[in-house]
């Protein structure tokens, strides 16, 4: 039980990082990755969204959705899966202004500094993606849970990285035309390819 928790987890940090096996997030990933402080910030906020988020739309799926699901209520037959994305993107919706109310009572500086992105968590890609791979994969509470929290930590450690080697290739001689988003996409494809040799590990 613990080896197979521990296996989701390290699986979605490193071997099914969310945004650089799947490019899920690359919006924001590549727009906020610009300053370390800011990006730190931002990945924190995804594994708190992450990790509320996939064990609640696990209940909303397994409790109201999912074929079957209202047999609880005595309606067996009633299947509401059609209703899957509008009502993953509502409970995100809602956990994201939650994480902005937090955020913007606790440190006004961090809000200040997301801006923008912050309410752009309710339409990040990788937060529903964690969502549909939990039900693509039939995970059940536990592993619903692991997989949003190391989703979230492998989304966090991927901007980070890259807010770090940004905030270095300021100072280095780069080719005209590669400045910017340039180098950003091919350090991102860099990345990937660097996260790719945990694909051999068994989990």
């Amino acid at each position: 039980m613990v080896e197979n928790l521990m296996g989701i987890f390290l699986n979605s940090v490193f071997v099914g990082n969310i945004l650089l096996a799947y490019f899920l997030g690359m919006c924001s990933f590549v727009a906020v990755s610009g300053n370390l402080k800011t990006a730190t910030g931002l990945g924190f906020a995804v594994i708190f969204v992450l990790a509320i988020t996939t064990p609640v739309n696990w209940f909303i799926h397994h409790y109201l959705l999912a074929p079957g699901a209202l047999a609880w209520a005595g309606l067996p037959d009633v299947d509401l899966n059609f209703l899957r994305f509008i009502t993953f993107i509502a409970s995100i919706a809602a956990m994201v202004q939650i994480v902005e109310m937090v955020i913007e009572r606790i440190s006004q500086a961090l809000y200040t500094a997301l801006g923008v992105f912050l309410p752009l968590i309710a339409v990040n890609c990788a937060i529903l993606g964690t969502s549909l791979f939990m039900v693509e994969r039939n995970y059940n509470f536990n592993e619903s849970l692991v997989f949003g929290l190391g989703s979230g930590t492998g989304w966090f450690l991927a901007i980070v990285a890259m807010a770090s080697l940004r905030q270095k290739l300021r100072y280095a001689d780069l080719p005209y035309g590669l400045e910017g988003y340039g180098i950003t996409m091919i350090v991102s494809g860099l990345m990937a390819m660097g996260f790719m040799i945990f694909s051999g590990i068994a989990l």
